[in-house]
């Protein structure tokens, strides 16, 4: 009976992991894109679902969890895993509203890059996510998602939801750090797109028959291009930096 309770009580804990990482894995930088098959994500979520059971199996409290019926351990866990994979979603949604930024400053927002399967984008925003997400795997993402996951029980305990004006909170504050991050990611090419604009209008006041309108768009092109060579390295060490941040602190007032 003892070895039949506790494999009862393994795979109930299994499931319900199982329930909170296969909601997240559909929001997850790198392993929740579009562009990855779904019958991928299935095998890494199984596989995230291994590594994060046996250490949180202990903060399970079958007793507390009965009480609360099936239906909203269902409901409670698929919602704990989608605000997880939310917040981090945010960090990937700032890295395309840099590159968009970026590309209609230096004019070439009207060329889109992506595959099928992606989210359309210009091609400045395509290099920089997926180079962002290219750094974040290389510097062990997946070892970084395991920890964070474990974490998230302490977050958001296994049968429970944060209050709902503490998760407003906790969302807004994240919204509001994602589009700061964005415009910080983009702010170089922000303002050399201002500066390049005022001398091309002083240009065009001291010699109106120039046509700065063929002489301006291909140079700040060439100049867009130039820049986003010489500072994509650190634009994406700095985005990296407030992934690393965010799974190690993810609270932000949600507790």
């Amino acid at each position: 009976m003892a070895l039949v309770e506790s494999s009862r009580e393994a795979w109930q804990t299994g499931f319900l992991v199982f329930l909170r990482i296969g909601a997240a894995m559909s929001l997850l930088p790198a392993f929740g894109e579009r562009s990855v098959p779904v019958r991928v994500r299935l095998v890494l979520t199984i596989a995230f679902t291994i590594l994060v059971a046996p250490a949180v199996a202990p903060r399970f409290s079958y007793d507390a969890l009965e009480e609360r019926g099936r239906l909203v351990l269902l409901l409670s866990e698929t919602m704990a895993g989608l605000t997880i994979g939310i917040g981090l979603r945010l960090l990937v949604f700032a890295l395309q509203m840099a590159g968009t930024m970026a590309a209609q400053s230096v004019s070439l927002s009207q060329i889109f890059g992506g595959s099928p399967g992606q989210d359309p984008q210009p091609a400045i925003g395509h290099i920089i996510v997926i180079g962002g997400l290219a750094l974040a795997v290389m510097a062990g993402l997946h070892v970084r998602l395991t920890s964070f996951l474990i974490l998230s029980y302490d977050l958001i305990p296994a049968g429970q939801l944060p209050h709902s004006a503490m998760l407003a909170e906790w969302g807004i504050d994240k919204v509001g750090k994602a589009f700061a991050l964005a415009f910080s990611l983009a702010a170089p090419f922000l303002v050399a797109s201002l500066l390049y604009n005022i001398a091309l209008g002083v240009i065009n006041r001291a010699m109106p028959q120039l046509m700065v309108a063929f002489v301006g768009v291909p140079a700040i092109t060439a100049g867009g291009l130039f820049l986003l060579l010489l500072i994509l390295p650190l634009l994406l060490q700095v985005w990296h930096v407030g992934l690393v941040s965010f799974l190690e602190d993810p609270s932000g007032g949600l507790q």
